[in-house]
């Protein structure tokens, strides 16, 4: 059953539910979280594997229907919104996610300290988060995950492996955070400004794109035109340079800019 006002599509596959759990290697010492139980088909394959699993579930008919039909006594059920819930400490996340939260969920739960996270997410989106320079689907999302984690596409899971059908296919990635950024990163702030004024004005070359977006980077339209000469890959455009490039114009401007 799907609850429109929650775009909610509920995983029926059995077969890729078992996958799922596998795919998250769990060892049963784990405190596990699950974002959206839904009608629970995930929760009751997971429970035997784990120490603890807490679900949060925002809609509260589904709420209702997961007590009502009894849970495992290692299931800890949450009523709330995943995107404003106080998290509680957890070593692994395996949840098929709602769609339209997936991006701010995401960067959500890569602020938290965790081992691991097998996630459906929309194949779309999917092949965005793993996207190179000079792909099709790469951008923003590509960049600032490819920084926070490393990231394995792991399946597609056709439609029908839902109910009600999606429209499009899904897929099944693995996500593990990375301790540190994958290069020094010195400005952090600054590389998530220059890479938001990039992808806004892909078609530019960066230095018209940083000029664009002056404010975000100094209070002077002047200096920050006289300093873009001084920065690598000015020339460039968005979609082809990679995160390390990006970090490299940040940590030039913040010094050019001082």
């Amino acid at each position: 059953m799907r609850r429109p006002k929650l775009g909610q599509h509920f995983l029926i596959d059995r077969d890729v539910v078992q996958r799922q759990v596998a795919y998250a290697q769990l060892r049963g010492d784990e405190t596990v979280l699950e974002i959206g139980p839904g009608k629970g088909v995930l929760t009751h394959a997971l429970a035997p594997h784990v120490k603890k699993l807490v679900c949060i579930e925002k809609d509260p008919e589904m709420v209702d229907e997961l007590t009502d039909h009894g849970l495992p006594p290692n299931v800890r059920l949450i009523l709330g919104d995943a995107l404003k819930e106080e998290l509680p400490g957890f070593d692994k996340v395996v949840s098929n996610l709602p769609y339209h939260i997936s991006s701010d969920i995401t960067f959500r739960l890569l602020e938290r300290d965790f081992e691991m996270g097998v996630l459906m997410f929309q194949r779309e989106f999917a092949q965005r988060m793993v996207a190179r320079p000079g792909t099709d689907h790469y951008g923003r999302l590509s960049v600032n995950a490819h920084v926070k984690a490393s990231i394995e596409l792991l399946e597609t899971v056709p439609p029908s492996a839902f109910h009600p059908r999606p429209r499009v296919a899904s897929s099944l990635v693995r996500l593990t955070p990375r301790p540190a950024p994958p290069f020094d990163m010195e400005e952090p702030e600054l590389f998530e400004e220059v890479v938001r004024a990039a992808f806004q004005h892909r078609r530019k070359t960066l230095r018209n794109a940083l000029l664009d977006q002056w404010p975000a980077f100094t209070k002077s339209w002047d200096l920050l035109h006289d300093a873009v000469p001084k920065l690598p890959h000015m020339e460039a455009r968005a979609g082809t340079l990679t995160p390390k490039e990006f970090n490299e114009v940040a940590e030039a401007l913040a010094a050019a800019v001082a």
